[in-house]
């Protein structure tokens, strides 16, 4: 994506996808399945010029190496700027810079480097991810890199993240938000505006599969999930698709421009995808 990605986030809105790696404790049949439907929807999305994040093991769970995958498997006639791998600061420090000179040598021009859930999981090699993007920046001083934002924090706190000398990025992320958020994400763009910040940001939408109590509650534990207004949602009967097209919908209409999409079916992620996306156009006409 490198300085592709930033052109478009400069010229139009962007639409993108977060996809999971295969968990490393997989059988290896399993892993072989699960790395298949990888690949299959990474090319899909690509080559239907939507950008790609393939995550880290942010939340503690121990993932397949995603570069490594990406470079064996991938082949070169699928262009790798629209593929950003995420690195985590979980890892030892010389890990994350070998990782970080390996993705530009195999033509990957972006990362996203955050610093990974504190309570689980290994230690963080520095204490926060601007850090660990400084130190990149000196050792690969070619690649873009890409921060994080928390709209669920103080507004005028993360934002005074984003505007810091030290932040050392190009573009950033933001954590899961949703329609039943919109006060929280408001007040963030209001501090963003009134601080005046150029700096592209790409706002995060999760897709949830169910109402499952279980399976809400455990999500909870890593991102702010509104569990009540969920499960009324789909017990009106409203499908997994059309939520995630509300969401963005109203991102939309409070003036966000740019989006990824989160937990997609890897097996059926670009028709998941392309239903969101219809439905949600489909709610902004009517609107």
């Amino acid at each position: 994506m490198g300085q592709g990605l930033l052109d478009a986030l400069r010229r139009t809105d962007v639409l993108s996808v977060e996809l999971r790696p295969p968990r490393a404790e997989l059988d290896p049949a399993a892993s072989r399945d699960a790395w298949i439907d990888t690949y299959h929807a990474v090319r899909g999305f690509v080559r239907s010029d939507i950008y790609v994040f393939l995550t880290d093991s942010a939340v503690g769970i121990r993932e397949e190496h995603n570069l490594r995958h990406l470079v064996i498997n991938l082949g070169t006639d699928v262009p790798r700027d629209r593929v950003v791998p995420f690195l985590t600061t979980k890892h030892s420090l010389d890990y994350c810079l070998s990782y970080a000179e390996r993705a530009w040598n195999e033509g990957f021009p972006s990362l996203v480097v955050l610093g990974g859930d504190r309570s689980v999981g290994p230690p963080r090699c520095v204490e926060h991810a601007w850090q660990l993007r400084q130190l990149i920046r000196k050792h690969v001083p070619e690649l873009t890199l890409g921060g994080w934002a928390n709209p669920h924090a103080s507004a005028a706190a993360q934002v005074g993240y984003l505007a810091d000398a030290h932040f050392t990025a190009e573009y950033f992320l933001t954590q899961i938000v949703s329609h039943h958020d919109l006060p929280t994400v408001e007040r963030f763009l209001n501090e963003y505006h009134r601080r005046g910040l150029s700096l592209p940001g790409i706002f995060g939408v999760f897709y949830y599969r169910s109402a499952n109590p279980r399976t809400l509650a455990t999500l909870r534990k890593f991102l702010p999930v509104p569990i009540e207004a969920l499960e009324r949602e789909f017990a009106e009967g409203a499908s997994a698709e059309l939520i995630c097209a509300r969401t963005i919908h109203a991102l939309r209409r409070a003036g966000v421009r740019h989006l990824y999409v989160s937990n997609l079916p890897l097996a059926r992620a670009r028709e998941t995808f392309e239903r969101i996306l219809t439905l949600a156009d489909d709610l902004d006409r009517s609107s």
